[in-house]
């Protein structure tokens, strides 16, 4: 019995160790965060910009969905659309740059010289994401309902479903974009933007699908987060007339199904090779 015991905890050893590194990254995370109160102001004030500049654009392609939705149809296309918008966006930056950022300042080769766990650093990221631009989110949130209408809210569950599955790949983007700054190093701040602006495009989110021209509603269509936003707001909306627009729903639940459980999977398989092939070159602390 006792060396079943023995073996037992052993077992559980590893799992509290893991446990302990991401609850101690998490907290370093979240510590850098608050030591630059500067960025609080920034992100707040940025949001607001994007806000402003993005709802009154997209406000000239907005469709009149007052047949079931009400006024609040048009405030739906981009309230909703904002939300996946801003987790897309800081993805790229707080999971996928940061990386870069650690490598610049010279604290990425020590950390994977030291026994922490590697899964446990990229991991802890995303609770920083989540917090901090769920914050944001609901902020912005509320200042667009104050700006262009009441917010239409149907099917909640659905919504938190399909938010939940969007997230989970949004995220596994985040792991592959980090390997892939290990890679390409100093043009990986411009990829970012680039990347940005075209999920901000393609993905049409202060925008119904059916402002895009022909030839880039083909590239929508070949985008997994594309038809997250679509889906996510048609729902939350109670699926007015003329929506979801890229394909039926039932197809679009399988898609962003699919894109929530395989995504994290692999982009973090991605950034695993992209992360052994820099310690093989030593180029972990080159920048």
């Amino acid at each position: 019995m006792s060396g079943l015991t023995t073996q037992q905890s052993t077992k559980t050893l590893p799992i509290k160790n893991e446990l302990s590194a991401f609850a101690a990254m998490v907290r370093k995370e979240l510590t850098i965060m608050a030591r630059y109160p500067v960025n609080f102001v920034a992100s707040f004030a940025q949001t607001f910009l994007i806000i402003a500049i993005f709802t009154l654009g997209g406000s000239l392609f907005y469709k009149d969905y007052s047949s079931q939705a009400g006024e609040a149809g048009n405030s739906g296309v981009a309230v909703y659309g904002l939300i996946l918008f801003m987790f897309m966006s800081d993805t790229l930056w707080t999971i996928g740059y940061n990386i870069r950022n650690e490598q610049v300042q010279g604290t990425l080769e020590q950390l994977y010289l030291s026994p922490a766990s590697k899964f446990a650093n990229l991991v802890s990221r995303v609770t920083n994401t989540l917090l901090w631009t769920g914050l944001l989110s609901i902020t912005g949130g509320v200042l667009m309902t104050l700006m262009i209408g009441e917010l239409p809210f149907e099917n909640p569950l659905l919504g938190l479903y399909l938010l939940v599955m969007v997230l989970s790949g949004t995220f596994g983007i985040g792991f592959a974009f980090a390997g892939l700054t290990l890679v390409i190093k100093e043009a990986s701040q411009t990829l970012a933007n680039f990347l940005q602006f075209s999920l901000l495009v393609f993905c049409a989110n202060f925008f119904p699908f059916s402002a895009l021209p022909p030839f880039l509603l083909h590239f929508s269509r070949l985008l997994p987060p594309a038809y997250g936003v679509d889906a996510f707001r048609s729902a939350l909306m109670g699926f007015p007339e003329g929506m979801p627009e890229l394909a039926p729903f039932s197809v679009e639940l399988i898609i962003v199904t699919a894109f929530g459980l395989l995504m994290p999977l692999v982009g973090y398989l991605c950034y695993r090779w992209a992360e052994k092939s820099a310690r093989q070159r030593g180029s972990l602390s080159s920048y």
